[in-house]
């Protein structure tokens, strides 16, 4: 007759960390799951900052100078500036994020292997939550806690939720979100470089704004599953008040002076 393996048996600790790694690999290859599904977020940030800030900045200026080659100079100048703006913002936030991310995992550590008996038992209670009977729960405490790697990252996703292959990496946020931003904002800059006039490149410029929000709204709903007619309303909306009150703002100032 086989024998029965013992509820407290313990795998070697290689076939224990994998059993754990393949489902969440599996997970991971899903594509709003992986490294590249989360750019999206970056590149509709970076295009929908880029094409609102523009536009909200050719409608205060295009109010108060008629000189189309300034406004272009100063529209380059803008859009150059802002994506570096973003680019930095973007790294120091990432950067921020993924620090205080592994301060946490650092303190877990600390307290698995100064409290372990707190921890067994958050163990415990996380899988009686989920309505494992006490001889489960034991088997579990025991196979987790055989190895103090698998232990960490254990309680790194299960407590606080966290998983290393989700930080994003500052450097890559930052240049998707810069260009992203800076193709927003060029495309709004295209007309004054074929227009003869401002009122009508400005005009063709609120078009190809209008036009990308709707563009850039319709594509999160990807990520975000809402609907792509109230998000392409929603961001165009957006864009239109930013043009009001960068018109609003720029005819005060060609008052001004």
């Amino acid at each position: 007759m086989p024998s029965i393996p013992r509820p407290d048996a313990t795998p070697p600790l290689p076939r224990a960390a994998a059993k754990l790694a393949e489902p969440l690999k599996r997970f991971h290859d899903e594509a709003w799951h992986t490294p590249q599904g989360r750019l999206v977020r970056e590149v509709i940030f970076g295009v929908n900052d880029g094409v609102i800030s523009t536009i909200g900045f050719l409608a205060g200026v295009t109010a108060s100078i008629g000189d189309l080659r300034l406004v272009a100079v100063g529209g380059l100048a803008s859009a150059f500036a802002g994506a570096v703006a973003m680019g930095v913002g973007a790294y120091v936030a990432a950067k921020s994020q993924r620090r205080f991310f592994e301060a946490e995992i650092a303190r877990e550590k600390w307290e698995i292997e100064h409290m372990p008996d707190h921890e067994r038992q958050e163990i415990r209670e996380i899988y009686g939550e989920l309505g494992f009977n006490d001889e489960e729960i034991d088997m579990i405490v025991r196979r987790v806690t055989s190895n103090p790697e698998l232990w960490l990252r254990f309680m790194s996703r299960e407590e606080l939720g966290l998983a290393e292959e989700t930080f994003d990496p500052p450097l890559r946020s930052a240049v998707f979100t810069a260009v992203a931003y800076l193709v927003g904002a060029l495309l709004l800059l295209a007309p004054y470089v074929v227009r003869p006039t401002p009122v009508p490149t400005f005009g063709a410029a609120v078009v190809i704004a209008v036009g990308t929000l709707l563009a850039t709204g319709a594509a999160k709903t990807l990520v975000t599953k809402e609907s792509p007619f109230a998000a392409s309303l929603e961001l165009a909306a957006l864009g239109v008040l930013a043009c009001a009150v960068g018109l609003v703002l720029g005819r005060l100032v060609g008052f001004a002076v």
